[in-house]
């Protein structure tokens, strides 16, 4: 029997009053492949990364969630 591959995502929760999370597929490590991300997303990933503590709390992995 096969098992169901599970997704997961690199969830940024945001510091702000006003912002909104981000978040992006990962792997279970929450290794992000930059290479799929277009242009948009990996601007908006290396933006999270670096105001970590000021925009943005630690991300963590999560399920990713069905839209």
């Amino acid at each position: 029997m096969n098992a169901i591959p599970t997704a997961y995502e690199l969830r940024f929760a945001s510091l702000l009053p006003e912002g909104c999370p981000l978040s992006f597929p990962c792997d279970a490590a929450g290794h992000v492949d930059l290479d799929t991300l277009g242009e948009r997303a990996l601007a908006s990933y290396l933006y999270a990364r670096t105001t970590i503590g000021h925009d943005f709390a630690r991300p963590c992995v999560q399920p990713q969630a069905l839209h």
